[in-house]
């Protein structure tokens, strides 16, 4: 499903990093963060230690601005297919969750279900950018416009990936990322926020390390002016914050992987080109239908209802063939009865296209690389099944 995008270069990073002795979160961080930004085209970027305690950072931050955007109870919209984490940083900061349905082609909120689900009670919309896709965000823009709805966005599946040549990750009041190995760029473990807003931003610096204020500038929008005095400021905290600081080779290693993803974006394209070429009207198998320029993460396919082979027969066939798949993301999260006791949630709806892709989704992994043999290859092992 993934394959290393290192190269004597990130090695090199690492190195430096250990002759430096200085392994903490550092200058190679703040580096990263800002080069992050300028990619983006975001004012601003937090770099953590993973996707999910970027979506953590995000939501917790909307809490402690000083007109909150968010407070306990406030209903949260938020597609039914996406990973864990999308999620219970909402749970955990007790927010109402509405579920709505996903559409089976595109993979993203349905449009036309999302609108029917946004009432007066609607306070933010986290969207979800799968599998590279971005959403259709004028269509969005629409929907909530004159209304005081926070829209955010978890792109942690869809670095790079644009609409109307505005990268995703920056339609929203925030966007996250992830740089987890299996993804367009590898800092080890690693992730980023980025926002167009000050005060966030500042929020952000505070509570990604344990709420204090070292990491803030001197004028700051949580604590106003700070001291002069290191001494006084060291152990000063004002938020109840966390400690996801990345590591300092995770900056280093960040600052080559960003020189290099332009380059990524290009062959993952290229790739998927002869994908779409050579399964966009396969007979039995529905393909993701691509909104603005996807960065595609990887190819999934979905097996239609006559098809003469099913999902499990497929999976079968491809871990035969040494192709390996995975389910859709989560497929329906709904169905992880287990943990959603402890929500406060709602379902808007039906929830169809969901369990279309729960029940006879799967995808394949895209890489770095040129696949021309291994996309031939997958239509070959799919043809004789």
């Amino acid at each position: 499903m993934a394959s290393s995008t290192w190269g004597q270069e990130e090695l090199d990073a690492i190195q430096k990093v250990i002759d430096s002795d200085m392994f903490t979160m550092g200058p190679n961080v703040a580096e990263y963060e800002k080069r992050f930004a300028d990619f983006f085209g975001s004012r601003y970027a937090v770099m953590v230690s993973s996707g999910s305690t970027a979506n953590l950072l995000m939501i917790a931050s909307l809490f402690f601005t000083q007109t909150p955007h968010l407070q306990r109870g406030d209903e949260v919209i938020v597609p039914a297919v996406s990973w864990s984490t999308t999620y219970f940083p909402l749970q955990q900061y007790g927010l109402k969750v509405k579920f709505v349905d996903i559409d089976p082609e595109t993979l993203n909120i349905d449009l036309t279900k999302l609108e029917e689900a946004i009432t007066e009670k609607t306070k933010a919309i986290l969207l979800v950018n799968l599998l590279g896709n971005p959403n259709d965000f004028d269509a969005i823009d629409r929907l909530v416009a004159d209304r005081d709805i926070v829209v955010l966005e978890d792109n942690c599946e869809s670095m790079g990936a644009e609409y109307n040549g505005r990268m995703t990750g920056s339609f929203g009041l925030m966007g996250t990322f992830s740089s987890f190995f299996s993804h367009h760029i590898a800092t080890m473990e690693g992730g980023c926020v980025i926002t167009d807003d000050e005060e966030l931003y500042h929020i952000l610096l505070s509570i990604r390390a344990h709420g204090w204020t070292r990491n803030l500038p001197k004028e700051n929008r949580v604590s106003g002016t700070k001291s002069d005095d290191p001494f006084e400021e060291s152990f000063k905290f004002v938020l109840p914050g966390y400690n996801v600081r990345p590591v300092e080779m995770s900056g280093a290693i960040g600052l080559e992987q960003l020189k290099k993803l332009p380059g990524f974006l290009s062959v993952r394209r290229d790739n998927a080109k002869q994908f779409v070429e050579l399964f966009n009207n396969h007979p039995y198998l529905q393909i993701q239908k691509e909104v603005g320029a996807s960065s595609w993460f990887g190819f999934s396919m979905v097996v239609k209802p006559d098809a003469p082979f099913t999902r499990s027969e497929l999976v079968s066939a491809l871990q035969a063939a040494n192709i390996e798949c995975r389910p859709i993301v989560t497929g329906n999260f709904l169905k992880n009865e287990q943990v959603l006791r402890y929500f406060d949630y709602e379902v808007a709806g039906e929830i169809e296209g969901a369990e279309v892709i729960d029940k006879r989704g799967l995808f394949v992994g895209n890489h770095q690389n040129p696949l021309d043999a291994e996309i031939s290859y997958l239509r070959s092992v799919i043809d004789a099944l």
